[in-house]
Protein backbone atom coordinates (compact mmCIF):
# COMPACT_ATOMS: atom_id res chain seq x y z
CA UNK A 1 0.00 0.00 0.00
CA UNK A 2 1.26 3.47 -0.86
CA UNK A 3 0.04 6.25 1.44
CA UNK A 4 -1.29 9.48 -0.02
CA UNK A 5 0.65 12.63 0.85
CA UNK A 6 -1.44 15.17 2.78
CA UNK A 7 -0.72 18.55 4.33
CA UNK A 8 -1.89 17.62 7.84
CA UNK A 9 -2.71 14.36 9.64
CA UNK A 10 -6.33 13.16 9.80
CA UNK A 11 -8.32 13.23 13.01
CA UNK A 12 -10.79 10.73 14.41
CA UNK A 13 -10.81 7.54 16.45
CA UNK A 14 -10.67 5.27 13.40
CA UNK A 15 -7.12 6.39 12.53
CA UNK A 16 -3.85 4.95 13.89
CA UNK A 17 -0.63 6.97 13.72
CA UNK A 18 3.00 5.85 13.40
CA UNK A 19 6.30 7.66 12.97
CA UNK A 20 7.36 7.74 9.32
CA UNK A 21 10.79 6.13 9.25
CA UNK A 22 13.30 7.54 6.78
CA UNK A 23 14.58 4.44 5.00
CA UNK A 24 13.82 1.84 2.34
CA UNK A 25 10.47 0.06 2.20
CA UNK A 26 11.15 -3.68 2.46
CA UNK A 27 9.00 -6.79 2.26
CA UNK A 28 10.21 -10.02 3.85
CA UNK A 29 8.94 -13.30 2.41
CA UNK A 30 9.46 -16.38 4.60
CA UNK A 31 8.78 -19.52 2.57
CA UNK A 32 10.66 -21.64 5.12
CA UNK A 33 13.55 -21.05 7.55
CA UNK A 34 15.93 -21.87 4.69
CA UNK A 35 14.11 -19.81 2.06
CA UNK A 36 13.78 -16.16 3.09
CA UNK A 37 13.82 -13.31 0.59
CA UNK A 38 13.78 -9.53 0.99
CA UNK A 39 12.27 -7.33 -1.70
CA UNK A 40 12.23 -3.57 -2.20
CA UNK A 41 9.16 -1.49 -3.05
CA UNK A 42 10.03 -1.79 -6.75
CA UNK A 43 10.29 -5.59 -6.50
CA UNK A 44 14.09 -5.83 -6.56
CA UNK A 45 15.55 -8.79 -4.66
CA UNK A 46 17.88 -7.30 -2.03
CA UNK A 47 18.24 -10.44 0.08
CA UNK A 48 22.04 -10.29 -0.11
CA UNK A 49 22.05 -6.63 0.98
CA UNK A 50 19.92 -7.35 4.08
CA UNK A 51 21.67 -10.38 5.54
CA UNK A 52 21.06 -9.21 9.10
CA UNK A 53 17.31 -8.94 8.52
CA UNK A 54 17.24 -12.39 6.90
CA UNK A 55 18.91 -13.91 9.96
CA UNK A 56 16.48 -12.08 12.26
CA UNK A 57 13.52 -13.34 10.21
CA UNK A 58 14.83 -16.89 10.54
CA UNK A 59 14.33 -16.62 14.33
CA UNK A 60 10.60 -15.84 13.95
CA UNK A 61 8.50 -18.87 14.90
CA UNK A 62 6.35 -19.24 11.78
CA UNK A 63 6.02 -21.76 8.99
CA UNK A 64 5.70 -19.05 6.37
CA UNK A 65 4.81 -15.37 6.27
CA UNK A 66 4.95 -12.16 4.26
CA UNK A 67 5.33 -8.93 6.18
CA UNK A 68 6.80 -5.52 5.51
CA UNK A 69 8.30 -2.46 7.10
CA UNK A 70 10.92 0.24 6.69
CA UNK A 71 14.61 -0.68 6.74
CA UNK A 72 16.70 2.00 8.45
CA UNK A 73 20.15 2.70 9.84
CA UNK A 74 20.21 4.87 12.95
CA UNK A 75 22.71 7.52 14.03
CA UNK A 76 24.18 8.16 17.47
CA UNK A 77 20.96 9.86 18.58
CA UNK A 78 18.94 6.80 17.57
CA UNK A 79 17.28 8.58 14.65
CA UNK A 80 17.09 7.17 11.11
CA UNK A 81 20.07 8.27 9.00
CA UNK A 82 19.26 7.96 5.30
CA UNK A 83 22.80 8.75 4.13
CA UNK A 84 24.21 6.02 6.39
CA UNK A 85 21.59 3.61 5.02
CA UNK A 86 22.61 4.31 1.43
CA UNK A 87 26.23 3.55 2.30
CA UNK A 88 25.36 0.43 4.32
CA UNK A 89 23.38 -1.06 1.43
CA UNK A 90 26.68 -1.36 -0.46
CA UNK A 91 29.03 -2.12 2.44
CA UNK A 92 27.36 -3.53 5.58
CA UNK A 93 24.43 -6.00 5.26
CA UNK A 94 24.20 -6.17 9.07
CA UNK A 95 23.66 -2.45 9.69
CA UNK A 96 19.92 -2.33 9.02
CA UNK A 97 16.99 -2.47 11.42
CA UNK A 98 13.46 -3.12 10.15
CA UNK A 99 10.53 -1.23 11.60
CA UNK A 100 7.85 -3.84 10.78
CA UNK A 101 4.36 -2.37 10.39
CA UNK A 102 2.11 -4.80 8.47
CA UNK A 103 1.67 -8.47 7.63
CA UNK A 104 -0.19 -9.89 4.63
CA UNK A 105 0.25 -13.67 4.96
CA UNK A 106 0.86 -15.93 7.96
CA UNK A 107 1.15 -19.73 8.09
CA UNK A 108 -0.80 -20.25 4.89
CA UNK A 109 -3.51 -17.69 5.68
CA UNK A 110 -4.16 -14.64 3.50
CA UNK A 111 -4.64 -11.71 5.90
CA UNK A 112 -5.21 -8.94 3.38
CA UNK A 113 -8.98 -8.72 3.94
CA UNK A 114 -8.54 -8.36 7.71
CA UNK A 115 -8.48 -4.80 9.08
CA UNK A 116 -5.14 -3.07 9.56
CA UNK A 117 -5.36 -2.99 13.37
CA UNK A 118 -6.06 -6.73 13.56
CA UNK A 119 -3.23 -7.50 11.12
CA UNK A 120 -0.83 -5.46 13.20
CA UNK A 121 -1.85 -7.35 16.35
CA UNK A 122 -0.94 -10.61 14.60
CA UNK A 123 2.37 -9.10 13.50
CA UNK A 124 3.15 -7.90 17.02
CA UNK A 125 2.57 -11.43 18.29
CA UNK A 126 5.35 -12.95 16.16
CA UNK A 127 8.06 -10.28 16.56
CA UNK A 128 10.93 -11.34 18.82
CA UNK A 129 12.38 -8.93 21.43
CA UNK A 130 15.93 -7.59 21.00
CA UNK A 131 15.88 -8.35 17.29
CA UNK A 132 16.91 -6.41 14.19
CA UNK A 133 13.23 -6.67 13.28
CA UNK A 134 11.21 -4.44 15.59
CA UNK A 135 7.51 -3.61 15.70
CA UNK A 136 6.55 -0.09 14.60
CA UNK A 137 4.34 1.01 17.47
CA UNK A 138 1.26 3.17 16.99
CA UNK A 139 1.46 6.41 18.95
CA UNK A 140 -1.63 7.37 20.98
CA UNK A 141 -2.76 10.95 21.35
CA UNK A 142 -3.78 13.96 19.32
CA UNK A 143 -2.49 13.64 15.70
CA UNK A 144 -1.48 17.31 15.54
CA UNK A 145 0.59 16.90 18.70
CA UNK A 146 2.19 13.70 17.35
CA UNK A 147 3.16 15.45 14.12
CA UNK A 148 4.51 18.47 16.02
CA UNK A 149 6.75 16.26 18.16
CA UNK A 150 7.96 14.30 15.12
CA UNK A 151 8.76 17.54 13.33
CA UNK A 152 10.61 18.99 16.33
CA UNK A 153 12.62 15.78 16.70
CA UNK A 154 13.84 16.07 13.11
CA UNK A 155 11.93 13.02 11.93
CA UNK A 156 10.54 12.67 8.40
CA UNK A 157 6.92 12.84 9.52
CA UNK A 158 4.12 10.41 10.31
CA UNK A 159 1.85 7.86 8.64
CA UNK A 160 -1.82 7.54 9.52
CA UNK A 161 -3.81 4.39 8.76
CA UNK A 162 -7.49 3.56 8.99
CA UNK A 163 -7.83 0.84 11.63
CA UNK A 164 -10.34 -1.16 9.57
CA UNK A 165 -8.62 -0.88 6.18
CA UNK A 166 -7.84 -4.08 4.24
CA UNK A 167 -4.45 -4.43 2.55
CA UNK A 168 -4.61 -3.39 -1.11
CA UNK A 169 -1.43 -2.85 -3.11
CA UNK A 170 -0.95 0.50 -4.80
CA UNK A 171 -1.90 4.10 -3.97
CA UNK A 172 -4.58 4.48 -1.31
CA UNK A 173 -6.28 7.14 0.80
CA UNK A 174 -6.76 4.61 3.64
CA UNK A 175 -3.12 5.32 4.49
CA UNK A 176 -1.97 8.96 4.65
CA UNK A 177 1.52 10.41 5.12
CA UNK A 178 2.30 13.82 6.54
CA UNK A 179 5.87 14.93 5.92
CA UNK A 180 8.09 17.42 7.72
CA UNK A 181 9.60 20.11 5.49
CA UNK A 182 12.19 22.81 5.98
CA UNK A 183 13.44 25.81 3.99
CA UNK A 184 17.15 26.52 3.45
CA UNK A 185 19.30 28.75 1.32
CA UNK A 186 21.39 27.25 -1.49
CA UNK A 187 23.56 28.64 -4.25
CA UNK A 188 22.58 28.02 -7.85
CA UNK A 189 25.03 26.00 -9.95
CA UNK A 190 22.94 25.74 -13.10
CA UNK A 191 19.53 25.17 -14.64
CA UNK A 192 18.60 22.23 -16.86
CA UNK A 193 15.83 22.80 -19.37
CA UNK A 194 14.66 20.26 -21.94
CA UNK A 195 11.62 20.54 -24.20
CA UNK A 196 8.64 18.67 -22.79
CA UNK A 197 10.25 18.11 -19.41
CA UNK A 198 10.13 19.93 -16.07
CA UNK A 199 13.06 22.29 -15.52
CA UNK A 200 15.19 21.89 -12.44
CA UNK A 201 18.07 23.61 -10.73
CA UNK A 202 21.39 22.18 -9.56
CA UNK A 203 22.20 23.51 -6.10
CA UNK A 204 25.29 23.88 -3.91
CA UNK A 205 26.07 24.67 -0.28
CA UNK A 206 26.57 28.45 -0.03
CA UNK A 207 30.20 29.43 0.33
CA UNK A 208 31.62 25.99 -0.39
CA UNK A 209 30.28 25.15 -3.83
CA UNK A 210 29.63 21.59 -2.65
CA UNK A 211 26.85 19.97 -4.68
CA UNK A 212 23.75 19.29 -2.55
CA UNK A 213 21.20 18.10 -5.09
CA UNK A 214 18.55 19.46 -7.43
CA UNK A 215 15.16 21.12 -7.10
CA UNK A 216 12.22 21.31 -9.47
CA UNK A 217 11.41 24.78 -10.73
CA UNK A 218 7.70 25.19 -10.02
CA UNK A 219 7.70 28.99 -9.90
CA UNK A 220 5.17 31.25 -11.58
CA UNK A 221 5.88 32.69 -15.03
CA UNK A 222 7.19 36.03 -13.72
CA UNK A 223 9.56 34.38 -11.26
CA UNK A 224 10.79 31.93 -13.91
CA UNK A 225 11.58 34.81 -16.26
CA UNK A 226 13.52 36.65 -13.54
CA UNK A 227 15.37 33.46 -12.64
CA UNK A 228 16.37 32.86 -16.26
CA UNK A 229 17.53 36.50 -16.52
CA UNK A 230 19.82 36.01 -13.53
CA UNK A 231 21.10 32.75 -14.98
CA UNK A 232 22.09 34.57 -18.18
CA UNK A 233 23.65 37.47 -16.26
CA UNK A 234 25.76 35.11 -14.14
CA UNK A 235 26.66 32.61 -16.86
CA UNK A 236 29.82 30.68 -16.09
CA UNK A 237 31.68 27.44 -16.67
CA UNK A 238 30.37 24.14 -15.24
CA UNK A 239 31.92 22.77 -12.05
CA UNK A 240 34.68 20.25 -12.80
CA UNK A 241 32.68 17.31 -11.40
CA UNK A 242 29.51 18.18 -13.31
CA UNK A 243 30.65 18.86 -16.88
CA UNK A 244 28.74 16.01 -18.52
CA UNK A 245 25.26 17.47 -18.05
CA UNK A 246 23.58 18.27 -21.38
CA UNK A 247 20.91 20.95 -21.80
CA UNK A 248 22.25 22.83 -18.77
CA UNK A 249 23.04 26.53 -18.45
CA UNK A 250 25.74 26.92 -15.81
CA UNK A 251 26.16 29.99 -13.61
CA UNK A 252 28.95 31.47 -11.55
CA UNK A 253 28.70 32.29 -7.83
CA UNK A 254 26.19 34.83 -6.63
CA UNK A 255 22.67 33.51 -7.25
CA UNK A 256 21.18 32.34 -3.96
CA UNK A 257 17.77 30.71 -3.66
CA UNK A 258 15.33 29.64 -0.99
CA UNK A 259 14.53 25.95 -1.33
CA UNK A 260 11.86 23.84 0.36
CA UNK A 261 12.93 20.25 0.93
CA UNK A 262 12.29 17.20 3.05
CA UNK A 263 13.62 17.55 6.57
CA UNK A 264 16.50 15.32 7.57
CA UNK A 265 20.27 15.24 7.81
CA UNK A 266 21.04 14.31 4.20
CA UNK A 267 24.14 14.97 2.15
CA UNK A 268 21.76 15.53 -0.79
CA UNK A 269 18.42 17.29 -0.38
CA UNK A 270 15.30 15.37 -1.41
CA UNK A 271 11.87 16.28 -2.80
CA UNK A 272 13.04 19.86 -3.24
CA UNK A 273 11.36 22.82 -4.96
CA UNK A 274 12.40 26.45 -5.44
CA UNK A 275 10.52 29.14 -3.54
CA UNK A 276 12.35 32.23 -4.77
CA UNK A 277 15.46 34.37 -4.38
CA UNK A 278 17.09 34.75 -0.98
CA UNK A 279 17.41 38.53 -1.40
CA UNK A 280 13.65 38.86 -1.96
CA UNK A 281 12.36 37.28 1.30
Amino acid sequence: MEPKLVAKPPEGEHWMHEIKLDGYRAQIVINSPDDIRVFTKSGADWTSKFTGLVEAAREIDVKNAIFEGEAVVTNEAGLPDFDALQKAVHSDPYAMILGAFDIMHLDGHDLRDIGCKARRELLFGIIKPNSRIQFSEAIPGDPKAIFYLADQAGLEGMVSKRADSPYRSGPTSNWLKTKSWTVDEFELLGVKREAGKAAFAYLAEPGTGQYRGSAFITLGRDMKERLWKRVQEHAGPPPEAMKKRPATQWVGPGVKLRVKHLRGDHSHIRHASLLGFSDEE
